[in-house]
């Protein structure tokens, strides 16, 4: 039988071992540990941010990102509906908003143009701030996601929040390390441009801890804030005073000792990245009725997370692909099902949803693994010319 191919896996060919051992051997296994703050330190440097805050997974992370901008009940939140459902729920239902949902522009991120229309024609903007003219709600928020490490288009959705007074949540979780090399944010960081962003250190994701997020923000309070929240909430540590309602959102010693021996693998594992999205443009783009979905590497240096397979010609479905790809012991995904059709969403506004919809039947997630061979590459490209 074929060897199987993963999608997307860890990769632990750094110093995880030595550093994990470390933390085993002084005993500091849970949320305790000089590890988290030196996690914490080296993130927050990589990125460009003076503060950075550990927490257990990036739905966390996004969760404190909506509880320290102060979006709660009876609030409106844009946000893009091709995504993965954890971007969503922690900045809405968790806190008891409601979202309004966007369709993608061709970098599959939110359409700038259509969060504009919106503003503009089903809202009225006031003294106060942007209301909602069908449902008289406060549009308190703008949630970008940078899907695949594709960056958004950060001029002109931070332009868009200026003008209607919009708080910009930055979900980041795919795009650790992509970064700005034109434009008005060149050097600028995914995450590092909105008021407040979350990050995921996922196992599937370019760097991993396990199970892991951080959060950062522009606003030196609203980081100290994510970090109480984060740890109890608590006001006095030997008394256990809470001064309001916390969370156990701590990421532990262990983990943190992963996510050091990661960042120092990270701009290796980009590299990489970018050489197994450059083979298989090579080798499909524009054949057999292929596009290989390109990321914006003229104002962006990308760290090429996931690799999207566009299937243009008709002739190819994409669960007939998906199902080929499995009997050769290959591992493929869909693009997830859009969030505005899934359950507790389906009543909600949603606007120009035609690109999402056709990205959604359209694309197939390839292997992407940090530690892929070419042999095993190879593999995946020839299967899919024999179709």
């Amino acid at each position: 039988m074929a060897k199987f191919i993963p999608l997307s896996v860890p990769n632990f060919e750094g110093h995880e071992k030595e550093y994990v051992s470390d933390a085993v051997v002084s005993e500091w296994v849970s949320t305790g540990g000089s590890k988290v703050g030196d996690f914490e330190k080296v993130f927050a440097d990589y990125v460009g941010m003076p503060r950075a805050v550990a927490c257990n997974s990036g739905s966390s992370a996004m969760h404190l990102t909506a509880l320290v901008a102060g979006i709660g009940r009876g609030d409106e939140v844009i946000v893009p509906t091709l995504t993965f459902i954890a971007s969503i729920n922690p900045v809405t239902r968790y806190v008891g908003a409601e979202p309004v949902f966007i369709g993608c522009d061709d970098s599959l991120c939110i359409d700038p143009a259509a969060v504009e229309a919106f503003c503009r024609d089903k809202c009225e903007l006031r003294p106060e701030g942007l209301f909602d003219k069908a449902t008289g709600a406060h549009v308190k928020a703008l949630e970008v996601v940078h899907v695949f490490g594709n960056l958004a288009d950060m001029e002109a959705l931070m332009d868009i929040a200026e003008k209607y007074h919009l708080i910009v949540i930055e979900d980041a979780c795919e795009a650790v390390g992509s970064y700005f090399t034109k434009g008005r944010y060149a050097g600028r960081m995914a995450g590092t441009i909105g008021d407040v962003a979350g990050y995921s250190f996922n196992g599937n994701k370019i760097i991993t801890t396990g199970a892991g997020g951080m959060v950062v923000s522009n606003h030196p309070d609203w980081a100290e804030h994510a970090k109480h929240l984060s740890t109890q909430a608590k006001s006095d540590e030997l008394q256990f005073f809470h001064d309001e309602v916390g969370y156990n959102y701590r990421l532990t010693n262990l983990q943190a000792a992963l996510g050091l021996a990661q960042m120092e693998t990270l701009e290796t594992f980009i590299t990489r990245k970018k050489e197994f999205y450059d083979r298989y443009v090579q080798a499909l783009d524009g054949k057999n009725g292929y596009r290989i979905l390109p990321f914006k590497e003229d104002v962006s240096r990308s760290n090429h997370w996931f690799y999207s397979l566009y299937l243009e010609d008709d002739r190819h479905k994409r669960d007939e692909v998906i199902g080929a790809l499995k009997e050769g012991s290959i591992q493929a995904r869909p693009v997830w099902a859009l969030i505005h059709e899934q359950a507790d969403y389906g009543s909600c506004q949603a606007y120009s949803l035609e690109k999402a919809q056709d990205y959604r039947a359209r694309i197939v997630n390839l292997p992407c693994s940090t530690n892929l061979t070419q042999e095993d590459q190879q593999r995946v490209i020839d299967l899919l010319l024999s179709l």
